[in-house]
């Protein structure tokens, strides 16, 4: 799959962001890491793939976005909703979004191009792909890091902030999305809002992940799998102190 149209979520949650502040800013995707703009790695990660046409990055303040973004004819940077569903819903909406999207975020500041082509090289004709990393993977690698995990029959997974979304029909998707987004970081409220039955059988081991998505995308006439990435470090993004440090490190080459 090439050619694709790349979204980059610089958004910022409501209220004061005591992370960001103590990186000297306000805004999250403004924090440095490695020297530069946290928002500039995956953009520049997405401008570097032979998989992607043009990259729009869409942010609640978005000419302060664009003052630290690189100069380039397939990059444009727009205004965000308040949340990330209302963003997605937008973008479904607007006659201008070429499909199928990539979709990811501006602290996903490991990206690169290979995790890239790895990703779109396996989303198949899924009309939602979601790139995961299962636990023993990343442990194996970094094994004091902590991340959000979603056990299933067969191990446990935390997504890594990429998304193929293939046309305006992951509309009902986005919508079961808001239902839960306040609690995005508890997966078990997302497949307790796709139903009990889905929700019991994640308590309690007895469908792997592909069962699992089957089910959610059956109830919402969507084929959505999982992509489980190559390159563990995929699941790493910078969204608290520890992440930050253990970014940088990567980047330095010390971890």
């Amino acid at each position: 799959m090439t050619g694709l149209m790349a979204i980059v979520l610089a958004g910022s949650r409501p209220g004061k962001d005591a992370f960001a502040a103590s990186h000297g800013t306000d805004l999250k995707a403004l924090i440095p890491v490695a020297g530069e703009a946290m928002v500039r790695r995956p953009v520049a990660a997405l401008l570097a793939s032979d998989r992607i046409a043009s990259v729009r990055v869409l942010a609640q303040q978005p000419d302060r976005i664009a003052a630290v973004l690189p100069a380039d004819p397939r990059l444009t940077v727009g205004a965000s909703g308040k949340t990330i569903a209302a963003t997605l819903e937008a973008v479904c909406n607007d006659p201008a979004t070429q499909w199928p999207v990539l979709l990811t975020t501006a602290d996903h500041a490991l990206l690169d191009a290979a995790m890239i082509d790895y990703f779109c090289g396996r989303t198949g004709d899924a009309d939602i792909a979601i790139a995961v990393v299962e636990r023993r993977a990343l442990l194996a690698r970094l094994p004091s890091t902590r991340r959000t995990w979603i056990r299933f029959r067969g191990g446990a997974y935390s997504a890594a902030n990429l998304f193929l979304l293939k046309s305006p029909k992951v509309a009902p998707a986005i919508a079961l999305w808001r239902s839960v987004e306040q609690d995005r970081k508890k997966g078990w409220r997302l497949l307790a809002a796709a139903g009990p039955t889905l929700l019991l059988g994640s308590v309690l081991r007895l469908l792997t992940l592909d069962q699992a998505l089957r089910r959610i995308g059956g109830k919402l006439g969507l084929d959505i799998r999982a992509v489980e990435m190559a390159n563990a470090i995929a699941a790493v993004d910078v969204d608290k102190p520890d992440d930050h440090a253990l970014v940088e490190a990567i980047l330095a080459g010390r971890a």
